[in-house]
């Protein structure tokens, strides 16, 4: 039914911007990038490529391949008959166009089919930034208008059951490939409409993809292997964009097939394979202002779902009590993410994010109630050469007097300095220091050897 939507949402508002005649052009101008010189062209057959197809761009009963195909063949009939003199690329470059625009989501499509990009920033119709290799550049690329710009992220969104406009301007959403989608409209976006979409790989990235960009060592991953096996429940923390549900989803690659494992995220982005997952989705009042239902409640009802483990994609809110309960009473192996700057900071935002559930508790009865759920931090950022590194791998010792007792059992060696490209040349280190777990892995069966909190070793 969302592609039903879609199309007939297509179907109304194509003779929007691209139906129009050379007067809509004149508001256009000349933007920061300059004008797209094949523009009316591309409006031409945009135009003759829907009369041609009409009711079967909306048909319900054909496939996404059946109309594609369909829309490919008749867009070379029309480029072919028309009249301007093109060169033979330029003829491809426009179907190419006016297929992604039809088919996919406009001047993005090249930028969502490219693998090295992992981000696109939409900052307004006519400027548009992407980020590859961890550093930010501007594109050329644009859209024809802010209305097709704004048709843009409503097919978006619609596909996931969600809105944006003036009485709930700011959207979060997902797109088919899992990739994560936030959009911002008029008028809390004062400039035009924002979009940014994080993208992820087709292939979720594993353990030894982090291993091969530099993400994590080989003692890392072992220990943190054996941390998931052995039951330790585990906090990613880090800045946006630092790679916290890249981990996290090598991390839940390490459980085990045999356990019943539940997500609970705002927008479903985790790729589990294990053969027992079952995936909770918040989701976001209706146009009524009702219907909302939050992440807090989800981790309240998987509780009555009988969990092995409980995986929460990011806890921002009163959702952390909730959480921390779970840990504290029977969920061990639990895994979330939080945003911070540190892993002291991480224990400051879960203090923070328990008060904000509105019970009223003591200071010291919430730290205890962190201390005994949370065994490990991990600490994850993106550094300046644009590389996404864990940084530290931290302990939770427990409490001394009103304070949560931490240990680093492997830090970041910043001094090894950068290379001549300015890439931080430095790895993840043991500290030398065991974690006081051990015996508890130990009674699970999983061993941790002696060598792997070796110092000076990699």
């Amino acid at each position: 039914m969302s592609n039903l939507a879609d199309r007939l949402d297509q179907a109304r508002q194509l003779q929007g911007s691209f139906g129009q005649g050379p007067a809509a052009l004149r508001g256009r101008g000349a933007t920061r990038r300059g004008v797209d010189p094949f523009a009316l062209v591309k409006e031409r057959v945009h135009q003759a490529l829907v009369e041609s197809l009409g009711p079967r761009l909306y048909d319900p009963h054909l496939s996404e391949n059946e109309l594609a195909a369909q829309v490919r063949t008749t867009l070379q009939q029309v480029i072919d008959a028309e009249q301007t003199p093109l060169s033979q690329a330029d003829r491809t470059k426009i179907a190419q166009d006016v297929s992604d625009d039809i088919l996919g989501h406009g001047p993005l499509e090249p930028y969502l089919r490219d693998a090295d990009v992992t981000e696109i920033m939409v900052n307004g119709p006519s400027e548009i930034f992407i980020e590859r290799d961890g550093r930010i550049f501007p594109v050329e690329a644009q859209f024809s208008d802010a209305a097709h710009l704004r048709r843009t992220i409503d097919k978006i969104v619609s596909r996931v059951g969600r809105r944006v406009d003036e009485s709930s301007p700011m959207v979060d959403a997902r797109l088919p490939d899992g990739s994560r989608v936030n959009a911002v409209v008029a008028p809390i976006a004062l400039d035009g409409a924002l979009l940014t979409i994080r993208k992820f790989a087709a292939d979720p990235f594993t353990d030894r993809d982090l291993l091969a960009f530099g993400t994590m060592t080989q003692q890392v991953r072992d220990f943190l292997y054996a941390c998931v096996r052995g039951r330790r429940n585990i906090v990613i923390s880090g800045g946006t964009g630092s790679g916290k549900t890249t981990t996290l989803n090598v991390l839940s690659s390490f459980l085990p097939d045999d356990e019943r494992i539940i997500t609970i995220e705002d927008s479903a982005e985790l790729q589990l394979h294990q053969e027992h997952v079952l995936r909770l989705e918040a989701r976001p009042p209706n146009i009524e202002g009702r219907g909302a239902v939050p992440i807090r409640d989800l981790v309240r009802n998987s509780l009555r779902m009988r969990p092995d483990r409980i995986i929460v994609g990011e806890v921002r809110d009163g959702a952390a009590l909730d959480m921390l309960q779970a840990m504290n009473t029977g969920h061990d192996g639990s895994i979330t993410t939080v945003h911070a700057n540190s892993a002291r900071d991480s224990l400051s935002r879960l203090e923070t994010m328990v008060l904000m559930a509105g019970v009223d508790l003591p200071v010291r009865a919430i730290r205890e109630q962190v201390s005994g759920a949370v065994d490990l931090i991990i600490q994850q950022s993106r550094l300046k050469d644009g590389s996404r590194r864990i940084v530290a791998v931290t302990e939770v010792v427990g409490m001394e007097s009103d304070v949560i007792t931490l240990q680093d059992i492997f830090t970041f060696d910043y001094s090894a300095g950068r290379d001549e490209m300015g890439r931080f040349r430095g790895h993840l280190r043991p500290t030398g220091i065991r974690p006081k777990f051990t015996a508890d892995l130990s009674d699970l069966g999983v061993e941790l050897p002696m060598t792997m909190f070796a110092r000076g070793g990699l």
